[in-house]
């Protein structure tokens, strides 16, 4: 056979598809062509993807230039016989090891969950006779039978449709199940406008069909979106990113200042073994021991306080890239609309009446013109129009985890809801109007009728379809008493008008009264109908969506709305939400269609003045990650089918809905929000920042410490002086503080305001000018006091053990001062209230403890060859230290040194 690719299907006459694919409709393949072509095409499977092995990928969690920093340190205190201190750095490199590896090896199972989603059973006609068969057995030229509740398993030319209807919401955003037909179409017709094609991985919702199998496994559609996701870049976040460059920066310092050292020393006559010692505490000194824990521990709480607001992370970086993201591209159906089509309007003669409660819940109700709440008893026209809606119906309202959820139509499941709003059940209803026959809705004919048996021995055609159809075949009205008048059809098409206006869809009922044995005929409708009324229905927004989009504006995100819906449905909803103006400009609304068009010149500025993109194929919206990401910006993007889930790899944040979501979806995602909400990536977005801001307050607190403790032997050397700190103590200082001190700060609550903020600049680096002068100036501060308690000490006839001790806990007393400062970058730590994080306030006294215990104990005199001080000399430490904090607190309010960091 021929095998052309599946896209030009759906551009032929059914008879050349029957001469490519060498079948036919009635009889299908024999079993042996089709174990022929089994052999040639191979399974109806997704390929799997090439993947390193288990060690490889252990490897790959060492390549960091901060890890290697770490792992030198490490040896470095192995060689000093620092024992401890050097298990506890090796600890630290497996445990932020351990976590990336499994990280990355839950990310590579989103194309695992893709072949999963075509394993299924599907029926087949070979050698004319039906038969049930593994999806993986369809082959191409297979003449596929499908019917409602069915899993598409290949990707089919119709032969043959009975009233089919498919939910493609998963491949191409399509809120509404699509009625599929035998039409040729245009060979540029795009994915979601292709009617006479059943796409791999769809779920049939009604009617029957038969079709012939075009493409299977990586040929499908999903299959194209496979090589999608595979392809898409997994970027580092903007933290990682940073901290790269950082270490980068902080290796080839500290080698060069350790360098210097030794250099220096040995011109001036030391010994090198002396010099090699000096070296090395220059070099612990300057390393960030507990950075990557502090890392890895913030962000550990961070995904704690997201899982608490609904939002759970399944990459620990991802905690912090939400509080980076400077725009949300965001799925419309189920994420900013509740996914559950809803009646909000009716209309009658009577005039118009508004309908309360949203979604497939029954609770709510009808209220009239007068505001009044409707009692269908009291309204003949409305009655009938609501028993129109329940009796000419195919779905059925039923519950599932404690949910009313519609099976079949969602737009039938609306009028079942708005009708069980006011008492009238779809059981009862079938007992009252027990249905006769039917007429079943196709889009040529645009209505559905039934026929019905009354109470009183006569028959009812109840009618449901366009406003249009129904107004032209009516002769007349019902009113509110039941009685017949004249029809205004102007009136009930500019009433139709407005609901439309409004962003609902709008359907007409009508009924037919006829005598007891007449039978339902679709010729003897025109002209015979009674106008009932009109049903208005929308999948509404989401409460408090439109708040949420107005904070991340306010915050300086960008919202972006990119569905597979149709154009007009897709504005409307944006407008409800505060996305477009009231008069939306040229560009700001753009279909798949135009960004075809765009050249890859243009698309950049079309892409950032555009609010809302609709009818966008798996691959524009990839393209439009992208292309954002291309100018800088860090995006978010939301999704929850097949569809989306290329695009959800590639953006820096992929936000996957946890109800809705296909396991595609979440599973190439980094968050999974467990109710569907986009109030919560809001939240989740206020969580990140607040994340952010701590992990900068203890870079900010700790650098200054490092580097500190670096220049303070490396000006010992210069002088040619003993060393104030010993390696040891070094060691003993940045482990206990960083864990003790540091690590409160991970628990600050956040600042009032901070969605107030513009994001971070993503180009901005994380050593700020502002931050570097921060940096010199602690430093120079714990230098100078700790040099100055050093030789006051030894000018007053202390042991040089005793100095040195003096100096370790100069240095720690310095910290715990700065340490206040750091817990808000803009305002004074009494602003913040002391006892607003207990863990900070534990931390230092467990801190003081702990330099207690190395200045008196015997043990820690002797691990640490430090000494017992008096009073005297901890009253000097803690005046210096308080001298420190006043210096830097005036500095943070008026900025004499420098920017100021908030």
């Amino acid at each position: 056979m021929s095998r052309t690719p599946g896209r030009v299907h759906h551009a032929l006459a059914l008879h050349e598809v029957v001469l490519l694919l060498e079948s036919d409709t009635q009889r299908g393949l024999s079993d042996a062509e089709a174990a022929d072509r089994r052999e040639h095409f191979g399974a109806n499977v997704l390929p799997s993807a090439a993947r390193g092995g288990v060690l490889r990928r252990w490897l790959r969690q060492f390549q960091n230039p901060l890890v290697y920093v770490l792992v030198a340190a490490g040896l470095v205190t192995l060689l000093l016989a620092e024992y401890v201190d050097s298990i506890v750095i090796f600890g630290v490199v497996i445990v932020n090891a351990v976590i990336g590896f499994l990280q990355e090896s839950k990310a590579e199972a989103a194309l695992d969950a893709l072949r999963s989603m075509v394993r299924t059973e599907t029926r087949v006609v070979r050698d004319g006779r039906p038969r049930r068969v593994p999806s993986e057995d369809v082959v191409p030229g297979d003449l596929v039978l499908v019917e409602a509740g069915d899993k598409i398993p290949a990707d089919l030319r119709l032969a043959h449709a009975d009233e089919v209807r498919v939910d493609e919401s998963t491949l191409t955003g399509e809120s509404q199940p699509v009625r599929k037909d035998e039409v040729v179409l245009p060979d540029e017709t795009p994915v979601a406008d292709r009617r006479n094609v059943l796409y791999s991985g769809t779920l049939v919702t009604g009617g029957s069909a038969a079709g012939l199998a075009m493409a299977t496994g990586a040929e499908t559609e999903l299959g194209r979106i496979h090589r999608l996701v595979g392809r898409a870049q997994v970027l580092d976040t903007p933290l990682t990113t940073k901290l790269a460059r950082f270490s980068r920066l902080l290796t080839v310092v500290i080698l060069v200042l350790a360098g210097v050292t030794f250099a220096v020393g040995l011109l001036r006559g030391e010994s090198a073994g002396e010099m090699f010692t000096a070296a090395v505490a220059l070099a612990v000194g300057a390393i960030p021991e507990g950075l990557p824990a502090a890392v890895t521990i913030t962000l550990a709480i961070g995904v704690g306080r997201m899982a608490r607001r609904q939002a759970v992370i399944r990459r620990l970086p991802a905690v912090e890239t939400l509080g980076s993201t400077t725009v949300i591209c965001t799925d419309k159906t189920g994420t900013l609309t509740e996914n559950q089509m809803t009646v909000r309007a009716l209309w009658t003669v009577a005039g118009r009446h508004e309908v309360t409660g949203s979604g497939y819940q029954t609770a709510g109700e009808i209220r009239g013109p007068d505001g009044a709440v409707a009692r269908t008893g009291d309204d003949g026209a409305l009655r009938w129009s609501l028993l129109a809606g329940v009796a000419c119906n195919d779905a059925r309202l039923a519950e599932r985890d404690d949910r009313c959820v519609v099976l079949g139509d969602p737009t039938e499941g609306a009028m079942l809801v708005v009708a069980a709003k006011v008492g009238l059940r779809a059981a009862a209803v079938a007992d009252e109007l027990p249905r006769v026959a039917s007429i079943p809705f196709t889009s040529e004919r645009q209505f559905m009728a039934t026929l019905h048996d009354t109470r009183d021995g006569g028959r009812v055609v109840l009618v449901k379809g366009a406003v249009e159809r129904l107004v032209e075949w009516s002769v007349a009205a019902l009113d509110e008493d039941g009685r017949t008048v004249p029809l205004d059809g102007d009136e009930v098409l500019a009433a139709a008008g407005t609901l439309a206006g409004e962003g609902l869809r709008v359907l007409a009922t009508a009924l037919a009264r006829v005598d007891g044995d007449a039978g339902l005929a679709e010729r003897e409708l025109p002209g015979n109908l009674v106008f009932t009324g009109l049903h208005a229905m929308l999948d509404p927004p989401r409460a408090a969506v439109a708040d949420a989009i107005a904070a991340s504006q306010r915050a300086g995100i960008a919202v972006k709305m990119i569905t597979g819906d149709h154009q007009t449905t897709a504005s409307a909803i944006a407008s409800r939400l505060g996305l477009l103006d009231a008069e939306p400009g040229p560009g700001t609304v753009l279909s798949g269609r135009d960004l075809a068009r765009l050249s890859p010149a243009d698309r950049p500025a079309a892409v950032d003045r555009a609010a809302v993109f609709a009818r966008v194929s798996p691959e524009q919206k990839l393209r439009l990650v992208e292309a954002l990401q291309a100018d800088g910006q860090v995006v978010a993007m939301t999704g929850d089918g097949v569809n989306d889930a290329p695009a959800l790899r590639q953006a820096d944040i992929g936000v996957a809905m946890g109800r809705s979501g296909t396991e595609v979806a979440k599973e190439a995602s980094d968050i999974v929000l467990t109710d569907d909400d986009f109030t919560t990536i809001e939240a989740a977005v206020e969580e990140g920042r607040g994340v952010f801001a701590n992990l900068t307050k203890f870079i900010i607190w700790t650098l200054p410490t490092n580097a500190g403790e670096g220049l303070l032997v490396l000006v010992a050397i210069m002088l040619g002086t003993a060393l104030p700190i010993l390696p040891s103590q070094i060691l003993w200082i940045n482990m206990t503080s960083a864990v003790l001190l540091g690590l409160t700060l991970a628990f600050e609550p956040k600042e009032a305001g901070i969605m107030d903020r513009p994001p971070r600049d993503p180009a901005q680096p994380l050593l700020t000018g502002a931050l570097v002068v921060r940096i010199l100036l602690v430093s120079a501060l714990i230098v100078a006091g700790a040099w100055w308690v050093f030789e006051w000490e030894l000018g007053a006839g202390a042991e040089l053990a005793e100095a040195r001790t003096a100096a370790v806990n100069l240095v720690v007393s310095v910290q715990v001062f700065y340490l206040f400062s750091c817990r808000s970058l803009r305002h004074s730590a009494w602003r913040l209230g002391l006892f607003t994080n207990r863990w900070l306030i534990g931390g230092v006294l467990l801190q003081a403890l702990g330099q207690l215990a190395l200045t008196y104990l015997p043990v820690m005199n002797t691990l640490f060859r430090t000494a017992p001080i008096g009073p005297g000399t901890w009253l000097r430490i803690l005046g210096v230290a308080l001298v420190a904090g006043i210096v830097v607190a005036l500095d943070k309010r008026f900025g004499w040194f420098g920017r100021r960091l908030g």
